[in-house]
């Protein structure tokens, strides 16, 4: 008889992959739901954030090229799947698209970016709280998030992540960012995720700060924390309390720990610059535009210049004639016509929203809709006229001499010199393909013409903000169509289309890629090892950002990064060196390293530095002077006392986390088989008329289209990614499977191990041949704060009154059954009640094991802030005798009159009074801080008492044959 897997085996094992919990086997459903392949320091940082149910946060803080975005994803994709879909994710504007990308494209997440106009259009669509009546991943910047705190804060949110977190690690100083304290305060409730490579800079005290802001009572006030661990006095002694008291908290993984487990390969980067020198009318047309930029007496900006519009024109400037030529004919249309000079005079730069946010406006708009930009630039209400039309008359001058222009040095030379470059990228063994950036709208055309008739027609893909041109709209139709029915298309038409052109560049047809700074974000080209920056950015955030979309993990040969130097322009001269030399960008194999890219803790600051040196300085001598004094500003390595003390702190024995990461790949690796194989035996069960490949596929048809639970296959073939995810099929077959009701009849099934279909053997399934018995399936469940944890429960026993371990009993689901009939003979059930019984008291016992070692490091917690709030208090004392004993330095210093004698006499009187309430509240204060932990004990011991529940499944008489 040909054995088949029944109800019972599917619903039984449906149940057994929904479990919730927080181990490696209940997160599987998510590892195996995922676009991407898991690493397991990955792995380990995600269960680290969802260890505790008591945390409430952690600072994940693996170096740079890690992959910090996928640790949360995978967080978020757990919160989700546990039906916690309240998340909002605070990122860099820039970071935003990618961020949307990433977890729609490698967690099948959706998610919506709100910013002002996005949040104005829902406000005008009615609804009155975008935040809380939107419902899912909402993805926010920093500036925005601020500037909407109070309705932030009104809503409940089940997960908070923070990326690019160093941003708020001064959030503790008195002079620290408003933007940081808002936040903090605005997110105190919800669990909070902060990623960054860099949570210690230039003092321990940023720990501080960071810790703080998921927790205010993890450690006491800043005083404390500066006495007991930053003080001259600090030993190791003090730092590995420091460290211990962080371990709950801080999560850190380093690049060389992660290669030398042998999960990630690196590759280096290598810089090459092609030098050129702008012909005459080039250098004359850049000099003069400049010229009129520094100006404060034009019509066009006067004195009230806008830096956003400024920032804007000096990135066209030193992109192409073509862009400036564009430029120079908007800003004519608008003084002839004496409208506002703005931001929206150039339309060429397509991530401008994004520079704008993160240039600290939020784009808001008065009750006329007009944006304050818009506001702010307006010309004046009277014109002189006869300065107007002078004005008119030389941008009109510059125009012609624009438009005289027909060729561009610097595009000459990339199209002279490409060729070799590609050239030398094959004979690494590298495909032959180039991706070139531009901030450019039409210097991307220009490109792209020029490149055309460089020898390479039709060899070209164009990715900008909009992708209207019709070899865009091409490429996307026929994507559309290659792959329609697929996951692959997910509906928006934003992401599609970015994947259609990536899909295109990959083909063997085509080998550039010219994007604009949007292609920068959330796209992978780690098949292309030869990236060119025709514009290169002056944030070097910005510049990382665009390297690492071929220098990342799955690049296989080094990626060669080419930089145009106009050796004319010593304003650029002067920044692609300090980007080289002081920030490392396009050397070495990790590309800048976390300390130096952390000097800045926002890149447009230092791109409104730049901007600042380029509008002030009137020559050479005075460029190179501010650019050195910028670099003086930023450190040239951090110091030695500091990177000691970061190791100590957050960094682990190398060998100890080597070891560590060797065995969670091989736990991942179980976890994931025995979980894909458990889903692949509910869709047997499910779907009858399904056709596997083979017995142990991972494959099979259904309905015109073929499933497979290897997501990289799936791509590859248009072959649907079987894994749980909402509506599709295999949550369809599971929901159905999980809600049998199979109490009411008693079936006898005969298991057939012979007819395992799976690699391998059941041996201890097989040692049960031609032997019967009785089996009760149940579950446990019990509910403790942000957390469920359940746990399948197998009564199994012989007729001859042998128990069968639950692992067997287990195992016994996965073989087929040659047969299923109504039950005969009196079931044991006592006995069989008896097992269950037991089972569920051991699973009580592990919960209240786990409970009481959550209780226990909570109370150590609290004990060590309560020392913390003591040590807070003597150091405020202290401080206040230390400021009383200069102020009465300041009345002994001669020369004083007695009017300043007096008046420092009452201000010593009032620091004393000061100090000696202070001194007799500290006892008072001392009962108070034990009073409060101990409540905080007591409310945390009677949430973790939640009693445990047991759902019985089924019932069955077994056989094995």
């Amino acid at each position: 008889m040909t054995a088949e897997f029944t109800r019972h085996h599917a619903h039984y094992l449906a149940h057994h992959i929904t479990l919730a919990g927080l181990d490696e086997e209940a997160f599987a459903k998510s590892l195996s739901s995922a676009r991407v392949d898991m690493n397991p320091h990955q792995v380990e940082a995600a269960l680290f954030a969802l260890k505790s149910p008591l945390s409430k946060g952690v600072i994940l803080a693996d170096e740079v090229g890690l992959g910090k975005t996928i640790e949360a994803g995978m967080v978020i994709a757990q919160r989700w799947a546990e039906q916690q879909r309240r998340i909002l994710l605070i990122a860099p504007a820039s970071l935003r698209k990618q961020w949307q990308q990433e977890l729609i494209d490698k967690f099948s997440l959706p998610s919506k970016i709100i910013d002002a106009i996005v949040y104005r259009d829902l406000v005008k669509k009615g609804v009155k709280r975008p935040f809380y009546d939107t419902k899912g991943i909402i993805v926010v910047s920093y500036e925005f998030a601020s500037s909407k705190a109070d309705e932030i804060a009104a809503t409940p949110w089940d997960l908070a992540v923070f990326d690019e977190a160093h941003r708020l690690r001064n959030v503790y100083r008195k002079d620290g960012s408003v933007r940081a304290k808002v936040l903090r305060d605005a997110l105190k409730n919800p669990f909070k995720i902060l990623l960054t490579a860099t949570p210690l800079q230039n003092s321990l005290m940023e720990l501080y700060g960071l810790v703080s802001v998921i927790d205010e009572t993890h450690f006491g006030g800043p005083a404390a924390f500066r006495s007991l661990y930053t003080g001259a006095g600090t030993g190791q002694e003090d730092l590995d309390r420091l460290k211990a008291r962080l371990e709950p908290v801080c999560h850190r993984s380093l690049r060389r720990q992660v290669q030398e487990a042998g999960h990630i390969n690196y590759t280096a980067r290598t810089a090459v610059t092609f030098n050129f020198n702008p012909n005459e009318e080039e250098q004359q047309l850049y000099e003069l535009v400049s010229a009129f930029l520094q100006r404060n007496d034009t019509v066009s900006y006067g004195d009230r210049t806008n830096p956003l519009v400024i920032l804007q024109i000096r990135k066209v400037l030193g992109s192409s004639t073509f862009a400036v030529t564009h430029y120079l004919r908007n800003l004519i249309h608008r003084l002839e016509n004496k409208e506002a000079i703005n931001t929206s005079i150039i339309d060429d730069l397509d991530d401008f929203d994004d520079i704008a946010e993160e240039y600290g406006s939020d784009l808001s708009s008065g009750e006329d809709g007009r944006s304050l930009f818009e506001e702010e630039t307006d010309l004046p209400e009277i014109i002189d006229p006869v300065k107007l039309q002078a004005e008119i008359q030389l941008l009109k001058s510059f125009l012609e001499l624009a438009e005289g222009i027909g060729k561009n040095a610097k595009g000459d030379e990339l199209a002279a010199r490409l060729p070799s470059a590609l050239d030398e990228i094959e004979q690494k063994g590298g495909q032959r393909k180039a991706v070139i950036f531009t901030e450019s709208v039409r210097t991307q055309r220009y490109l792209s013409d020029l490149l055309e008739n460089n020898g390479f027609r039709g060899q070209i893909v164009l990715l900008n903000g909009s992708n209207s041109d019709s070899e865009s709209r091409a490429i996307y139709a026929a994507w559309v169509e290659k792959h329609k029915g697929t996951d692959k298309v997910s509906g928006s038409r934003a992401a599609d289309i970015k994947q259609a052109l990536v899909e295109a560049f990959k083909s063997d047809e085509k080998t550039i890629f010219i994007s604009t700074e949007s292609g920068a974000e959330g796209i992978n080209l780690q098949f292309c090892s030869l990236l060119v920056n025709f514009d290169l950015p002056w944030n070097p955030q910005r510049v990382e950002q665009r390297i690492g979309r071929c220098h990342r993990y799955g690049q296989k040969i080094d990626v060669t990064v080419v930089n145009m130097l106009n050796l004319s322009n010593a304003a650029e001269k002067r920044i692609h060196e300090l980007l080289d030399e002081k920030f490392k960008l396009f050397d070495g194999v990790f590309g800048s390293s976390d300390e130096i890219l952390g000097t800045i803790e926002n890149g447009v600051d230092f791109e409104k530095a730049v901007l600042a040196i380029v509008q002030n300085a009137r020559d050479d001598g005075q460029i190179q002077l501010e650019v050195d004094l910028l670099k003086e500003r930023i450190q040239d390595k951090i110091d030695a006392e500091m990177e000691d003390a970061r190791a100590k702190v957050l960094e682990e024995l190398d060998q100890a986390v080597v070891a560590r990461l060797k065995n969670t790949a091989g736990h991942i690796n179980a976890s994931l088989t025995d979980f894909n194989r458990r889903l692949l035996t509910v869709a047997k069960a499910e779907l009858p008329d399904a056709k596997f490949h083979a017995p142990d596929s991972p494959r099979f048809d259904f309905q015109g289209k073929t499933y497979t639970t290897e997501w990289p296959v799936a791509d590859e073939n248009d072959w649907q990614f079987f894994r749980l995810a909402d509506d599709n099929l295999a949550a369809e077959v599971v929901d159905r499977a999980k809600g049998y009701d199979l109490n009411h009849e008693v079936i006898h099934i005969t298991f057939a191990p012979d007819q395992y279909p799976f690699a391998g053997q059941i041996v201890d399934v097989r040692k049960l041949k031609e032997r019967s018995g009785w089996l009760i399936a149940a579950k446990a469940k019990i509910d403790t704060p942000n957390a469920v944890r359940e746990e399948m429960l197998l009564a199994c026993l012989t007729d001859d009154g042998e128990e069968v371990p639950q692992e067997t009993a287990d195992r016994m689901f996965w073989v087929p059954a040659s047969g299923a009939r109504p039950a005969e003979g009196l079931k044991p059930i006592r006995r069989l009640q008896s097992m269950k019984d037991a089972l569920f008291d051991s699973f009580s016992k592990q919960v209240n094991m786990e409970n009481a070692k959550w209780l226990e490091d909570e109370e150590f917690r609290l004990d060590e802030y309560a020392k913390d709030l003591e040590t807070e208090f003597n150091a405020r004392i202290k401080e206040v005798e230390e400021e009383i004993k200069e102020l009465r330095k300041q009345r002994r210093a001669a020369g004083l009159s007695m009017e300043e004698k007096l008046a420092l006499g009452k201000k010593v009187k009032r620091r004393e009074a000061d100090r000696d309430d202070l001194v007799l509240s500290k006892h008072e204060q001392r009962v108070k801080i034990r009073r409060q932990v101990e409540e905080m004990l007591d409310d945390i011991a009677e949430s973790l008492n939640r009693k445990p529940s047991v759902q019985d499944l089924f019932v069955i008489r077994w056989s094995v044959e």
